[in-house]
């Protein structure tokens, strides 16, 4: 039984992983933090894990912590590298689903992060926590930097085309939508239901802070670096991520595209390669730890369209942690993540 321990368990990510490792067979819950809420039972805050989860919240301490297998930091970027190195050095692994061990280039990070890393030494040992990519190197990892929410469909979408180097990758563009839930759990006016309904929203069209990860990732799969213009929007929806990836083929030559993909995610069990011709929905990954995916050639030209569904708070963040943790652990990948998607 692997004893797990959250860090940051008042926030939608947070209440996503208890939701998830609460029936899992192999994971005990041993503790979980939050400062404010110290002393509170979880399931009085979080009524639907009534009966399932018998703990409270507790603050953040290295002791309690060290005694777990796994710890998983589900907390704003700057938390996780503070506590990261003494859990380490007292053998626990480290899943941090935020950003402080994701991007290699440290002074990249602490640009578009604005702030200074306190274990720089660390982000180079660390494992890019996206499976489909790099389950060898999780299986052998101590701390893992979990993909983001938007770079998880951007990367999977974009995945088959760059490793065969059928696309010009100077041209590369991802057009993702959001559900408000990617904003966090923290009240501000822009995630309000009179301000986020019924409206569509482009943001941080300049920069976001996902692009130098999705920049990162692509780079390593087409062996070069790459030009992506990456443009994220808000969506009038609570879960959710829709990707619209676009790129241009080099060759005119019809490479196969759909057996492409197909052979591509055969072996994955969380992708989901929709037969031609297909739109997928949000709404058939809700609550699911899938990413599923359609290819798609408009008019035969050079163009190739892919379109990526995953619910950011699972496949984006919580499950693919947890799917991480299994293969680390050496359980079944699947184990505790089996869960069919909500359907309304």
């Amino acid at each position: 039984m692997i004893k797990a321990g959250i860090v940051g368990g008042t926030g939608y990510t947070g209440v996503e992983l208890l939701r998830i490792l609460s029936a899992h067979p192999g994971v005990k819950v041993e503790a979980i933090t939050s400062r404010s809420e110290d002393g509170i039972p979880v399931a009085d805050m979080f009524p639907s894990l009534r009966g399932h989860l018998d703990l409270a919240f507790s603050v953040p301490d290295i002791e309690t912590l060290s005694k777990c297998d796994v710890v998983f930091f589900a907390t704003p970027h700057g938390v996780a590298m503070n506590m990261t190195p003494e859990l380490l050095a007292r053998g626990v692994k480290v899943i941090d689903l935020g950003a402080d061990f994701r991007i290699k280039d440290v002074p990249l990070w602490e640009q578009w992060y604005n702030h200074t890393h306190t274990c720089p030494d660390l982000v180079e040992k660390a494992v890019y926590g996206l499976p489909e990519v790099n389950r060898a190197a999780i299986r052998e990892a101590q701390l893992i930097g979990c993909a983001g929410c938007y770079p998880t469909a951007a990367q999977l979408g974009f995945l088959p085309l760059l490793e065969k180097q059928l696309v010009d990758t100077r041209r590369l563009i991802a057009d993702c939508k959001s559900g408000v839930s990617g904003a966090g759990r923290g009240a501000s006016v822009g995630t309000l239901l009179c301000e986020a309904s019924e409206s569509v929203k482009a943001y941080g069209v300049p920069g976001h802070r996902h692009l130098p990860e999705i920049r990162q990732g692509l780079t390593a799969m087409a062996g070069r670096p790459v030009g992506l213009t990456f443009v994220p929007h808000l969506m009038p929806m609570i879960r959710g991520i829709h990707t619209t990836l676009y790129s241009v083929l080099r060759d005119p030559v019809d490479p196969g595209l759909q057996e492409l993909f197909e052979e591509r995610f055969a072996n994955e069990p969380f992708v989901d390669v929709m037969p031609a011709g297909s739109c997928p929905e949000t709404r058939s990954v809700k609550g699911s730890n899938f990413c599923r995916i359609s290819v798609h050639r408009p008019q035969e030209d050079d163009t190739v369209v892919v379109l990526a569904v995953i619910d950011n708070l699972v496949k984006g963040a919580a499950g693919q942690a947890i799917q991480v943790m299994n293969i680390m652990f050496e359980r079944p990948e699947t184990e505790g993540l089996q869960q069919v998607a909500l359907m309304p």
